[in-house]
C-alpha cells in the first residue's frame, strides 16, 4: 500500500456477556500515530459474522439501551435455524444485518470528526466468542 493508507488490528476481549465496547480512544491513538494531521477516512471493520460497529453515545445508558433493544428484536431462543453454540446463537449471525460490521468516519486534521456525544463502539452479542479483532484503516 502507499504511505496514504495505514492499517492496524486491535485485539479486544469482550468477555462472556453481551457487550458494547467503546473503541474511540483506540481510534484516536491510531490516528495520532498514522494520520499525521491529514484529512481522510477511518474505516473500522470487524471481521466476524457475529459482531458489529456502531456510532452512538456511551456512558449515559444508550449502550445498555442498545443491547436491550437487540434482545427484544433478536431474542436468544429456539426460533433460529442456525443452531450451533449457545441457545439462540442464530440471532448473533443476524446482528450484522442490523448493526453492520463496519463504519467509515471522517478524519479532519488527523482527528475523528465525531459529534459531541458520539463514540465508535464494537457491539458483540455472541457470548461464545470473547475474543474479537477490529481492523482500523486510515486513508488520507
Amino acid at each position: 500500500m502507499t504511505e496514504n493508507f495505514r492499517t492496524h488490528v486491535l485485539e479486544i476481549t469482550t468477555g462472556r456477556e453481551e457487550a458494547v465496547v467503546d473503541l474511540t480512544a483506540d481510534c484516536e491513538a491510531f490516528l495520532r500515530e498514522w494520520a499525521g494531521g491529514r484529512d481522510g477516512l477511518l474505516n473500522v471493520f470487524v471481521p466476524h459474522a457475529t459482531a458489529g460497529v456502531a456510532v452512538l453515545e456511551t456512558g449515559a445508558g444508550s449502550d445498555a439501551d442498545l443491547l436491550a433493544a437487540l434482545r427484544d428484536l433478536l431474542p436468544a431462543d429456539d426460533r433460529w435455524r442456525h443452531r450451533h453454540g449457545s441457545p439462540g446463537h442464530g440471532r448473533d449471525h443476524v446482528l450484522p444485518a442490523i448493526v453492520p460490521p463496519h463504519a467509515t468516519l471522517p478524519v479532519i486534521g488527523g482527528r475523528l470528526a465525531l459529534g459531541t456525544w458520539q463514540s465508535v463502539c464494537l457491539v458483540d452479542t455472541n457470548v461464545d466468542n470473547p475474543h474479537r479483532q477490529v481492523r482500523l484503516s486510515f486513508l488520507g
